[in-house]
């Protein structure tokens, strides 16, 4: 068959063909055989609207040679036409006698759609086969295989049209193989499965003289367009839409050509086309712009397609206005209002608007900042008192936010002794101080929003034994929170207070970092 792309049409046929070699092969009942005749009927249908359409075809072409002024190489040109026209009404009368023969031969009625006996396989092969190679498919191939030599003139890639199995690639049976084209066809074959192959045979012919005609119209520049792919599109005025306003939108129907190779640009740029469909991919990544108070900057697109029509170059021209959105960023966080001095504030930004696309890189004035593992994850680390942090995707700038920043609220320090906060009012057992431990506690608030940096330790404080106005016992430096005062119980009488003031505190953030914390704090302990 013809080389290039086929139509829809075409590939109906060509599957119409598988289908009635596969049926060939079983055995034949008289369901099958009413399949056959139904398949009959439907090549035969088509191929009058195939001859019907290449008469349309020849006389186009000779509109356009009168177009083009009536040129000598248009007129040899209508005159092939005209030829090719010619050849094949032949060829489809010549096949249409072979098929009345077979009617005639089976004892059915001619020119009538209904047969009395639709099996008549002796019959078939008498008339096709014949004895000694006589029959009417041996004359039959030769017909077929010299119109496909007189179309090859036309359409280069024209194959023919009548092969033995061993040279016919969709017969890939082994038991097939040796047989010609008469046997293969016609042998053992029932009235209308002979018919359904002669019909597909003329589905043939009558799809090479459409490529022949094809190539005649392009000589003459009378490419002809045929919208063979139709649907039906929708265009709403916006996808979205308040409860209570009208939603409002165009149907109407679209056609293409599946023959039609346009060439498209985007804003001037060769756009890829997409060979099966005919159409372009437009696809673009929407720049920031102007945004108006309600967020909206109003941007267009403009593109072209450029096909032949009637041998010269057909543009149209496009421009499609469009509305960039100022995208939402959807910041979570334990404390979002404001951020906490050189602590690692943790922040989940969101753009729901770019969905799988948001991907997402961060930078801020005033805080450093660490990416998270999963997307949109972000820390940032204040160094002074106003952060704002700026949110790109992909490279595109999506927006930005400032922050106020929180300074880090003192722990409070607290006196455990005996295992119970220190009575400075009402005084301590002597005994209770044994075991002394001063603990740092954070803001309930802070710890609550950065628990990682809420750790703190006192790491230094000094003790120191008070007997009326002075010291009973030299000063003794701690350094950890806790300390075992067993020589301060021993030395120690009723009266007597311990002073306590604290020298140094530590904080270990996020990272596992410890800094000094300037806090002040002293203890006046009665002992008991």
């Amino acid at each position: 068959m013809a080389g290039g792309k086929e139509t829809p049409r075409q590939k109906m046929i060509g599957m119409m063909y598988l289908v009635l070699t596969a049926l060939l092969a079983l055995q034949v009942n008289s369901a099958i055989l009413l399949k056959f005749k139904f398949l009959d009927d439907s090549l035969f249908g088509i191929n009058e609207k195939v001859s019907k359409s290449n008469d349309g075809t020849v006389k186009g072409i000779a509109a356009q040679v009168e177009k083009n002024r009536n040129t000598a190489a248009d007129v040899a040109v209508l005159k092939q036409s005209e030829e090719i026209r010619e050849r094949t009404k032949q060829m489809i009368d010549y096949l249409r006698g072979v098929r009345d023969k077979l009617v005639t031969a089976t004892e059915n009625t001619k020119g009538k759609n209904e047969y009395k006996n639709m099996s008549a396989e002796d019959k078939v092969a008498i008339t096709m086969l014949g004895g000694k190679k006589d029959g009417a498919a041996y004359e039959m191939k030769n017909k077929l295989n010299e119109y496909s030599s007189y179309i090859k003139t036309f359409v280069p890639g024209a194959s023919a049209l009548a092969l033995d199995a061993k040279d016919d690639p969709m017969v890939t049976d082994p038991e097939q193989r040796s047989k010609n084209f008469a046997e293969l066809n016609f042998e053992n074959t029932p009235l209308v499965a002979a018919l359904a192959t002669l019909s597909q045979k003329e589905t043939e012919v009558l799809k090479y003289e459409s490529d022949a005609l094809a190539a005649q119209s392009a000589k003459v520049g009378g490419n002809i367009i045929v919208f063979d792919k139709v649907g039906a599109f929708a265009s709403a005025e916006s996808n979205t839409v308040a409860a209570g306003t009208k939603y409002k939108a165009e149907l109407f129907l679209t056609a293409s050509a599946t023959g039609l190779r346009p060439t498209m640009t985007l804003n001037g740029s060769p756009l890829a086309v997409d060979a099966s469909t005919g159409k372009g991919k437009v696809e673009f990544t929407a720049r920031p712009g102007s945004f108006d108070a309600a967020g909206n900057a109003k941007a267009s697109w403009k593109g072209t397609i450029r096909f032949k029509q009637n041998g010269r170059d057909t543009t149209f021209n496009v421009t499609v206005p469009y509305t960039v959105t100022k995208p939402v960023m959807q910041i979570q966080s334990a404390s979002v209002q404001a951020l906490y001095f050189k602590c690692g504030n943790k922040l989940s930004v969101q753009v729901p608007a770019l969905g799988a696309q948001y991907d997402p890189s961060f930078s801020a004035s005033g805080a450093s900042t660490i990416k998270g593992s999963a997307k949109g994850e972000v820390t940032l680390v204040p160094n002074s008192k106003e952060v704002t942090l700026s949110v790109s995707s992909g490279g595109n700038p999506i927006g930005s936010q400032t922050f106020q920043v929180r300074p880090i609220p003192k722990p409070e320090i607290k006196c455990i002794v005996g295992g119970r906060e220190a009575n400075e009012k009402q005084g301590t057992p002597i005994t209770a101080v044994r075991n002394l431990s001063l603990k740092a506690i954070p803001d309930a608030g802070f710890a609550t929003f950065l628990p990682e940096d809420a750790r703190y330790r006192v790491s230094r404080y000094e003790v120191t034994l008070v007997r009326g106005k002075r010291p009973a016992m030299p000063t003794r430096t701690v350094n950890g929170p806790d300390v075992s005062l067993n020589d301060v119980v021993n030395s120690a009488r009723e009266g007597d207070r311990l002073y306590i003031e604290v020298k140094e505190v530590q904080r270990m953030n996020f990272q596992g970092n410890t800094e000094q914390v300037n806090v002040s704090k002293q203890f006046n302990v009665p002992l008991l």
